[in-house]
């Protein structure tokens, strides 16, 4: 019993090399003969029927999003990716096969002797395979001579930002996805059943994920390569989460206005308390606004928040000077007072 095991085991094992190609070193490289065939050629798009162009589906799963900089204006990404197309070139012996399996999942390495898709990010700044010990990729095999490839990806993509509503901002940033060489006559790309999906576990600390999200198959015409191109595009919807700015901002700064309303209950004799006041709150204000603007780049226009502090520091200076408004008429009608009292009593002297 135990000779009947060792003796299939080894069988298996002989039958994946050589299907596979992991065959003993030689001087001469060889094809994995029964999966290639001699005139497989990976440099070359595997043959459709008609001429039609080559379908690869496309799908991907958010794993993280761990760093929206918006100095930088990109964000960080994890994910998986899944492409898959169909080669009919392909030879797969059943024996590969487990009893009642339709696919068979294979190391990274044996894609490099299979035609690959050139599929790039159009707006990322760097892409590569996440790796430990080895590159967290895989091939799958189907028995139609369908090709899978998985990967284990990082991304840092890049995003054109607007802070006109700043901070109750929304930033949709769309991650495009193209062939580099073949044209949509060769290659068409499409987003498979399942689209990108993003973790339930994923929890950003300024931002909210609307989702679904929204996804697009376009075809655009590419001056830089002088084609029409299928393009594959997601939109990432990133809604600013508001409560971080009610707590730090929006409460203390209505607060200091509210609090420069009480000068209207001091007498107008009491100038120094109303000064005093009134400036503290105008520097708070300022102090707090300056303190804000750290927290976003520099731009060319006005944002809310913006606003939002101005008018703030708008109504304590009109505190201030209705103050100094109501202060001047006082002292201005008290000189009139005492100068009719004057000639009341001049008058009333030459009368008498």
């Amino acid at each position: 019993m135990i000779v009947s095991i060792v003796f299939s085991l080894i069988f298996s094992e002989m039958c994946i090399r050589n299907a596979f190609g992991i065959l003993p070193k030689s001087k001469h490289h060889q094809k994995p003969k029964t999966i290639l065939p001699d005139y497989y050629v990976k440099e070359v798009r595997p043959p459709t029927f008609k001429g039609k162009p080559l379908e690869i589906d496309f799908s991907m799963t958010v794993v993280d999003i761990n760093s929206i900089n918006v100095e930088d204006m990109d964000f960080r990404m994890d994910m998986f990716l899944r492409q898959q197309w169909q080669d009919s070139r392909l030879r797969i012996p059943e024996e590969v096969f487990e009893y009642g399996d339709e696919y068979v999942t294979l190391p990274s390495q044996f894609f490099e002797n299979l035609w690959q898709p050139d599929l790039y990010f159009l707006n990322s700044k760097v892409v590569e395979i996440a790796t430990l010990t080895h590159k967290f990729s895989s091939v799958t095999l189907y028995r139609n001579k369908t090709v899978r490839y998985s990967a284990r990806m990082h991304a840092i993509v890049a995003c054109q930002m607007e802070f006109q509503y700043y901070p109750m901002d929304i930033q949709i940033c769309p991650l495009s996805i193209e062939s580099f060489s073949y044209d949509n006559s060769k290659m068409r790309l499409k987003w498979a059943d399942t689209g990108v999906t993003v973790s339930p576990e994923l929890k950003l600390l300024q931002y909210h994920i609307r989702q679904p999200l929204q996804l697009a198959e376009k075809d655009i015409y590419t001056s830089e390569k002088n084609g029409n191109f299928s393009r594959l595009v997601v939109y990432f919807r990133f809604e600013r989460q508001i409560g971080h700015h009610l707590i730090q901002t929006f409460a203390p700064s209505t607060l200091v206005v509210v609090l420069s309303w009480f000068s209207f209950w001091l007498s107008l004799d009491a100038v120094p308390g109303r000064v005093t006041l009134l400036v503290t709150c105008l520097l708070t204000l300022v102090t707090m606004f300056t303190g804000l603007r750290t927290d976003i780049p520099p731009v060319a226009y006005v944002k809310a928040l913006d606003l939002w502090m101005a008018f703030c520091m708008v109504f304590v200076f009109a505190a201030l000077s209705e103050f100094v408004v109501v202060k001047v008429l006082d002292e201005r009608y008290k000189a009139c007072k005492k100068q009719e009292e004057g000639q009341l009593m001049v008058g009333g002297f030459i009368f008498s």
